[in-house]
């Protein structure tokens, strides 16, 4: 264990930690939860209110964030009435997300401990029908976190929950959600790696008073039916929860847990493939100013642990300390308020480049000396011509909002292949996945929404790796002495055509509306959908895309429009880019015309928009 210092604490140690923190739940449940609902509802509400607010009841609330939110999740006690569709509900594609802390009116808590500890342990029985352990050591799953304020709290009941099913549970505490996939794949036994399967513990860019959970084996990201037959599982166990089982599972838990500081490990392997793509030069950006935008999450460490290290000057980096209040903006690459934030550190310190993340690292954007933001599109198409440079001819996979001037961009400048696929970051992993098992080479699967994945990387979406990729870029071009500053990048997507007007209107269905007829909100917006179609195809104007996977994208008077179904909510977005508002006009009249023959579709944001 000496040899281990600094890379594994023992587990005495976080077992006591376990323990206090339920004993500081039950102690100061009442005290805090009357502190959070009566005073502190506007100041969580993201309203600071600080007038309405005594400086002792600050400083409480305070130290209390600081450690864990004890108030906001039930008490270990026997379970309640639960049925197995409330689990379902907690689905969200391939991940789990819910409400894990009080406060906001209309959103009571789903994520409790117990039902979190049924889910953890059902994650449990899950790896074990498809995991035959070694017979020298027992399972092993790690538990990491972003900054969100019930993440302490959710970590325990986890590791409860693994604790109980007989494996051994590793905690990684404030970490990202690429480590936790990455340390799967990991060999290092000093670091307890490779583990057999990780849980995440995040919301991504969601709200204060959200949570969730992400799950990994060295297979990747678990799916859609995955985590369906883990709800499934967990609403099973949850029934059998007694008041003597959850204390049970406390005892249980202590004898299995141990830290381990793997984000040590993660932040090497950056560095060294930056190092690698330079010519394996210690510090290869050495003079380059680079800042960092983490929004309080858990991406403050890129700017100490990776930049530095290579030698850039990191000073008048923002927001990397993580708080899960999120004070200063929504940590989201893709938020107007977030990206208007790093281009303002960028040119306040007449930074060379600006990297920001979301709250747990998977997503991620830049910003160049000059200002201009490289998102979206513009990531899309520095991406792509990075890794043609690398794999000449290969298929990127997007989601199906990307532009016209995109496929362009790939197809006649790059010489490579542009496949539009579904939105959501997995299914566009997926493709890419299949893609290449049926004989067509794709290195690259990347959504607008800044989740980006390279054959190279496993197929994980990384956005700290996603920078690396920018950094290797500039860092080689200095070496070779090819030029230095963002104009290297800026360079690499020169003759991007972009809309010069784009627009997003959700329309709502209204699952209350007697239109509906008893049926489900997904049957309603595909007769929506296919209305829509039949409308476009008797317009001469107007042509439907051959080959589309979701929705229906339509081009005409210069621009196109995308309309399909959310992948989780009653909602039909529309996506518009046209050459002018006057032509993203008239394709919205072509939508309206449609929708209005659907009483339960709210069309107020699309009335609005063609009537400004």
């Amino acid at each position: 264990m000496a040899a281990m210092s600094g890379k594994i604490i023992e587990h005495v140690l976080v077992a006591k930690s376990c323990q206090q923190n339920r004993h500081l739940s039950t102690q100061y449940r009442q005290a805090c939860c009357n502190l959070n609902r009566c005073n502190l509802s506007p100041f969580l509400r993201g309203n600071l209110a600080r007038s309405r607010m005594s400086t002792i009841q600050l400083r409480a609330f305070s130290k209390l964030k600081r450690r864990i939110v004890f108030c906001n999740a039930a008490p270990p006690t026997a379970a309640s009435s639960i049925e197995k569709s409330d689990f379902l509900k907690l689905q969200n594609g391939s991940d789990i997300r819910g409400v894990a802390v009080a406060g906001v009116e209309g959103e009571p808590v789903t994520l409790t401990e117990p039902i979190t500890e049924a889910i953890a342990a059902a994650f449990a029985s899950w790896l074990q029908d498809r995991k035959q352990p070694d017979a020298a050591r027992r399972l092993r799953v790690s538990i990491g976190h972003d900054s969100r304020i019930s993440a302490k709290t959710l970590q325990d009941a986890v590791s409860q929950g693994i604790g109980r099913a007989g494996l051994d549970v590793i905690q990684y505490g404030l970490a990202s959600t690429p480590a936790m996939f990455s340390c799967t794949l990991t060999e290092n036994e000093d670091f307890l790696c490779p583990v057999d399967g990780s849980i995440m513990i995040t919301a991504s860019h969601l709200p204060y008073n959200r949570n969730g959970f992400k799950f990994f084996t060295s297979a990747g990201g678990l799916g859609k039916a995955d985590i369906k037959d883990i709800l499934e599982r967990a609403a099973s166990i949850y029934k059998t929860f007694t008041d003597e089982d959850l204390r049970d599972l406390e005892r249980k838990a202590s004898q299995s847990i141990r830290r381990v500081e793997y984000m040590t490990i993660y932040t090497s392997n950056l560095v060294q493939a930056v190092r690698k793509a330079a010519g394996n030069i210690e510090k290869p950006l050495e003079g380059f100013h680079i800042v960092v935008d983490a929004g309080n999450g858990a991406g403050g460490f890129f700017a100490g642990k990776v930049l530095e290290p290579l030698g850039a000057i990191a000073s008048g980096s923002q927001f990397l300390e993580p708080d899960g209040m999120f004070p200063n903006h929504i940590p989201n690459p893709e938020d107007k308020a977030a990206m208007e934030a790093i281009t303002k550190a960028v040119l306040d310190n007449k930074a060379d480049l600006g990297i920001i993340f979301d709250t747990d690292v998977d997503r991620s954007a830049a910003v160049d000396s000059s200002g201009r933001e490289l998102n979206r599109n513009r990531l899309i198409a520095l991406m792509s011509a990075i890794v043609l440079e690398e794999h000449p001819g290969t298929t990127i996979v997007t989601d199906s909002v990307t532009s016209d001037g995109l496929t362009t961009f790939i197809e006649k400048k790059l010489g490579g292949k542009h496949r539009r696929f579904k939105r959501g970051y997995k299914n566009v992993i997926d493709e890419a996945i299949r893609l290449n098992s049926v004989g067509e080479e794709s290195h690259l699967a990347i959504e607008t929404s800044g989740h980006g994945a390279l054959k190279e990387n496993h197929w994980l979406d990384d956005g700290a790796y996603l920078m690396v990729k920018l950094l290797n870029k500039l860092a080689s071009a200095k070496a070779s002495g090819e030029g230095r500053g963002s104009k290297v990048l800026t360079g690499l997507v020169e003759g991007l055509e972009e809309p010069a007007f784009a627009a997003e209107l959700r329309l709502k269905i209204d699952q209350t509306h007697a239109d509906l007829k008893g049926g489900s909100f997904r049957e309603y917006g595909e007769a929506v959908i296919h209305h829509l179609e039949n409308i476009t195809v008797t317009d001469p104007k107007l042509q439907k895309a051959p080959v589309n996977y979701e929705g229906i994208r339509v081009s005409g008077y210069g621009g196109w429009f995308l309309l399909r179904l959310s992948l989780h909510d009653p909602v039909l977005p529309l996506n518009i880019e046209a050459s002018s508002q006057e032509d993203a006009v008239k394709l919205a009249l072509v939508v309206l015309s449609a929708a209005r023959e659907f009483p339960a579709l709210d069309v107020s944001a699309l009335n609005k928009f063609v009537q400004a």
